[in-house]
């Protein structure tokens, strides 16, 4: 949830070097990161091959890793060649979450691929997900010098660790294992990868030594900064004890690459970590494997029937094969999953990229969708304060993500996010009314911490965990999510009675509370304002209310109430949003001179029809450049002017990826009148694509 920098130092060939990390004063350009996950958690990975920010092991636990937020004490989990010259290139697997991120040198050409497993479908193998990061080190041309560092930093950097390198004894060493040729279960090695161990007498060897890394409990005066419900408290509290072992493929049989782990100390750090340099040839790998131990993950299983289950589904016998298998099931679980997506146009590519990092970011325990993976990255460079916690769901963001991944024919996951919807509704407010977001588990509560040893990206402070926007009322929320179930219902899985009965009373509260002034949609910390896009969706709420009642019968003593309710909204908005001196809809009653990128979502939500001359008038206002009252520069389209807006924040910030969606296609639903609009929203997306990283990943807020 931050900006990519526009000027950003990564060249089109995507050559890096330590000396990019010192031109950012230690640190890789946001833009420079690729994700993996497990629908658990999430790590970036950047380019050059860092793990520099992981929670675990779900997504709102503490950092492991976290050199995204501090050079020195954050954490890192690095693997790359030790040459001077080198090229990288990164790239997903296709229609996967499998990362390969690939090392060009003059001596040689290695590939690291990084995944965190996912069982497939009617898995024989594997039929349990193991929350393993998996790291596969080869080399398919020449050789080269790999140098790996393992630095976690427990509890936000808060919790110092021990580090022990245990070495089995000799009688207990792992023996060397050949594997035969197994045509069926190499198709993704022969389609995707370059590994070529499932030949004729190839060899590996597991790892005779295992790094084990044991936090301190550590109490913090400061207070834990986590939700004081039960079931979020265990996630949100968890520092475990983590291992890290590793198995080698050699080329041909006596062939075997070195690895050796070597206890180091690191600058900033709280405890040792691990650092070891092997040199790979043609054909020769490395596969690391970093897990909580089996060990802390029991220790409070008092069954021994349990403890032995556990270590049967998540502590299998390590080796090549093994790992193979795993990658395998990883690729088949993704492209089973991309296969249901029935998008066929335009950029299909691009679609079907932002539909697999969408899933990566669902929880699948609950349904629930993060809003980011991440915490406090800013707005922009400099001390400016607007650096937030969103490793929460939001109610608009998860409305959003179960219509895009509803129109595009994925519907699992609207289905496991209507009963979250339903865990919600059961525990509403005492007025009624819903919270903006919510934990990842349907907690309510989310304190606000500032981490002051934390110097932020790029030095800009504060770093925070939690968010203190819960209890803003923020009135929108009920049209978007009252449009995703509208949704729901038709393209996905008719309503049920309990459902129906659960949104009827989120309509009625829209009844009873559309008047009231809120924080709107981009949640200002300053006055409350009756904003234009919160009555537009107040009047969406009402309305998808009333299409459920026609279309499905459902009993609803409230119909005429809600009628006239939704046309009075409508008439209001109208009148009262509307500035017929400057012939654009105002930001809100109380300031029709400001725009808001927000009214775009008009015809979107058919409250207007995309010709209306009103709407013309305010996307042809929208359009102009800031310096002439508008909100686009460069086709990158503002939320609103941070002059004119009291947000309650200070600084600047960039144009918002979102709000140039919206105009796109509101541009499309005008293009009726005028085809030049089809034209310019085309292009308008073409150059959004531009805007994604190299793998094509998008940011809130460009610069």
């Amino acid at each position: 949830m931050s900006s990519f920098p526009s000027g950003s130092p990564r060249s089109d060939d995507g050559r890096l070097s330590d000396a990019m990390r010192r031109n950012l004063n230690g640190y890789l350009p946001i833009d420079q990161y690729g994700m993996i996950g497990n629908l658990r958690t999430a790590a970036l990975v950047g380019m050059d091959g860092s793990i520099d920010f992981m929670c675990w092991p779900e997504f709102d636990s503490p950092s492991v890793f976290c050199r995204l937020l501090d050079k020195n004490k954050g954490g890192h989990f690095s693997i790359s060649p030790t040459c001077d010259k080198v090229t990288c290139k990164q790239q997903y697997l296709p229609f996967s979450n499998v990362l390969s991120t690939k090392f060009l040198a003059e001596d040689g050409v290695g590939v690291v691929t990084d995944f965190m497993h996912r069982p497939r479908p009617r898995s024989r193998s594997h039929r349990h997900m193991l929350p393993w990061v998996m790291r596969s080190v080869e080399v398919i041309r020449g050789e080269m010098e790999f140098q790996l560092e393992c630095f976690p930093a427990f509890d936000y950097a808060r919790a110092p660790h021990d580090l022990e390198i245990k070495v089995a004894p000799p009688n207990e060493t792992p023996q060397p294992e050949l594997h035969a040729a197994d045509a069926e279960n190499s198709i993704f090695q022969s389609v995707f990868l370059h590994w070529d161990l499932a030949g004729e007498g190839a060899e590996s060897h597991v790892g005779s030594q295992r790094a084990i890394f044991t936090p301190h409990p550590v109490e913090h005066t400061e207070g834990p900064g986590v939700s004081t419900n039960p079931e979020d408290v265990a996630a949100q509290t968890a520092v475990q004890q983590m291992d890290l072992r590793f198995v080698v493929g050699c080329a041909g049989v006596g062939s075997c690459p070195n690895v050796v782990f070597k206890a180091a100390d690191h600058p900033g750090g709280l405890g040792q970590g691990v650092v070891t340099r092997f040199k790979l040839s043609e054909g020769q790998r490395a596969v690391f494997i970093l897990r909580t131990t089996p060990e802390a993950a029991t220790e409070k299983m008092d069954n021994q029937n349990d403890v032995a289950l556990f270590y049967s589904r998540h502590d299998p016998a390590l080796n090549m094969k093994a790992v193979e298998d795993l990658l395998e099931d990883t690729l088949l679980y993704w492209l089973n999953w991309i296969r249901s997506c029935s998008y066929s146009g335009r950029w299909l590519e691009n679609v079907e990229r932002s539909a697999l990092i969408l899933k990566l970011m669902t929880y699948e325990p609950t349904g629930a969708v993060v809003a980011a993976v991440t915490f406090s990255l800013p707005e922009a460079i400099g001390d400016h304060g607007r650096n937030w916690d969103y490793r929460f769901t939001w109610v608009r963001d998860s409305a959003f993500t179960m219509y895009a991944l509803m129109r595009l024919g994925l519907n699992r996951e609207a289905r496991s996010y209507m009963s979250f919807v339903g865990r919600l509704c059961r525990a509403k407010n005492p007025d009624g009314g819903l919270q903006i977001m919510y934990t990842l588990r349907g907690g309510r509560d989310m304190p606000e911490l500032i981490l002051p040893h934390l110097e932020g990206y790029r030095g800009c402070a504060p770093v925070r965990i939690g968010n203190g926007a819960a209890d803003h009322l923020q009135l929108d929320i009920y049209g978007e999510l009252m449009d995703a179930v509208y949704l729901y219902n038709k393209f996905s899985n008719p309503l049920s009675y309990d459902e129906w009965v659960d949104v009827r009373a989120l309509v009625d509260y829209v009844c009873d509370n559309y008047d009231q002034p809120d924080m709107g949609i981009w949640e200002v910390r300053g006055k409350k304002q009756n904003f234009t896009y919160s009555k537009i969706q107040c009047w969406v709420a009402l309305d998808r209310g009333i299409r459920l009642v026609e279309k499905r019968d459902f009993p609803c003593r409230s119909l005429e109430r809600w009628r006239s309710t939704r046309d009075h909204i409508y008439e209001e908005v109208m009148e009262r949003a509307w500035n017929p001196r400057l012939g654009f809809f105002g930001q809100s009653y109380e300031n029709i001179d400001t725009l808001d990128a927000a009214v775009l979502a008009m015809p979107l939500v058919i409250f207007l029809d995309g010709t209306d001359p009103r709407m013309i008038k305010t996307m042809r206002r929208i359009m102009l450049p800031p310096h002439k009252g508008g909100l686009t520069a460069n086709n990158l389209v503002f939320r609103y002017n941070v002059v004119e807006t009291d947000d309650g924040l200070s600084g600047e910030e960039g144009t918002f990826s979102l709000c140039t969606f919206w105009l796109a296609e509101a541009l499309s639903r005008a293009s009726r009148i005028d085809i030049t609009f089809l034209y310019k929203a085309q292009v308008i997306i073409d150059e959004m694509i531009m805007y994604g990283n190299h793998v094509g990943l998008f940011s809130e807020e460009i610069d």
